[in-house]
């Protein structure tokens, strides 16, 4: 347990930020998820509105990934590698189907 004055703020400080930062990480997974899943379905029936669906999760999936390594939550490298991988899922199935 912190002694000081300072290392208990320091304490606080530390676990509001973890609580931030699991709540950003939870959030990539969980957008992540969606737009794999959308994939799938896309990948069983590929029709332009489910192809659609899939781009808008990206969108979604993107945007928090992008936001969450502006704050520090992601490492710059962790968040390029989380978008490139969920490009990969989709760019193969789009040149098959024009």
């Amino acid at each position: 347990m912190a002694n000081t004055k300072s290392a208990l703020k320091r304490a606080e400080i530390a676990e509001r930020n973890r609580l931030r930062n699991k709540a950003y990480k939870s959030a990539v997974k969980t957008l992540m998820k969606k737009y794999i899943n959308a994939v799938a379905v896309y990948t069983a029936n590929p029709t332009p509105e489910l192809k659609q669906e899939a781009q808008a999760r990206l969108s979604e999936a993107y945007a928090k990934i992008d936001k969450a390594t502006k704050r520090g939550v992601l490492h710059p490298n962790n968040g390029a590698r989380k978008k490139s991988r969920l490009a990969h899922r989709l760019k193969p199935l789009t040149q098959t189907a024009e």
